[in-house]
């Protein structure tokens, strides 16, 4: 035909060639697509144990977040059948504590890597300052309570110690870390411990103060914790993932 374009028998072969395999790769894409949306659609899935403190901490970050999630209480106490010393948790957090939350296809443990991917991830009711001063200061009071009280604590900690000196080892650090922390809290603190918006200084805090009175810590002489903590309790982000509100809570010794 004249003024007809005629393509090399090469390019048109080539040209099918690809024109094929694109028509089965677009479905491939699709079905990716939708199997990565049933997957984003997937609600998170805590494991956690009423009274732990680091558990407390990421169902607050969960919460503030507006973030759906499903909860399996793991215990920490090798009396229950459902505890965190099992070959089959210990596939999903080989330190066997909580917490660990399994979301977008991974598992996460320890609650400040948690809190802190949940921050990158969702970024939606921020908890951390813009100001890079202030972000220093909440990672500071987060490394306070996260470093040198919670830790030292602990029920691991505390077991080793044994029964006869537990309370009186557990006070003394929670004692030297709220000393450190009221200092802190007198310079930082505003409605909230960093200022006027909750951050994540906050959601280490009040778990903090909780495991406090779990040991008898006289608060007396810590008027900004007890303070924050007060004001921080009125938060339904707080308040609806309270201890006492968790299905695994049981009521030990009045507490």
């Amino acid at each position: 035909m004249a003024g007809s374009l005629r393509l090399p028998p090469m390019f048109i072969k080539g040209f099918l060639r690809h024109s094929a395999m694109t028509t089965t790769l677009v479905p491939r894409l699709a079905m990716s697509s939708k199997a990565a949306a049933a997957e984003d659609q997937k609600k998170p899935l805590l494991y956690s144990f009423w009274s732990s403190s680091c558990s407390w901490r990421v169902r607050i970050v969960l919460s503030f977040k507006g973030i759906p999630f499903d909860l399996k209480p793991i215990s920490l106490s090798k009396r229950d059948t459902n505890n965190c010393y099992t070959d089959e948790f210990h596939q999903i957090n080989p330190m066997q504590r909580v917490p660990s939350l399994v979301i977008d296809g991974h598992t996460l443990s320890d609650s400040v890597a948690i809190m802190h991917y949940l921050e990158e991830t969702r970024p939606e009711h921020p908890l951390l300052p813009e100001s890079p001063y202030e972000r220093a200061k909440v990672r500071e009071i987060v490394e306070i309570v996260c470093s040198s009280i919670q830790p030292l604590q602990n029920v691991g900690v505390l077991d080793e110690v044994g029964d006869k000196g537990r309370l009186k080892w557990a006070q003394l650090w929670i004692k030297r870390g709220f000393t450190a922390l009221e200092s802190v809290l007198s310079t930082t603190s505003g409605k909230y411990s960093v200022g006027d918006k909750i951050t994540l200084a906050d959601v280490c805090l009040v778990p903090q103060v909780f495991n406090a009175k779990r040991y008898k810590v006289d608060l007396t002489p810590y008027p900004n914790i007890v303070r924050l903590n007060e004001e921080l309790l009125g938060n339904p982000a707080f308040s609806s993932s309270h201890p006492h509100t968790q299905p695994d809570y049981i009521p030990k010794n009045g507490f």
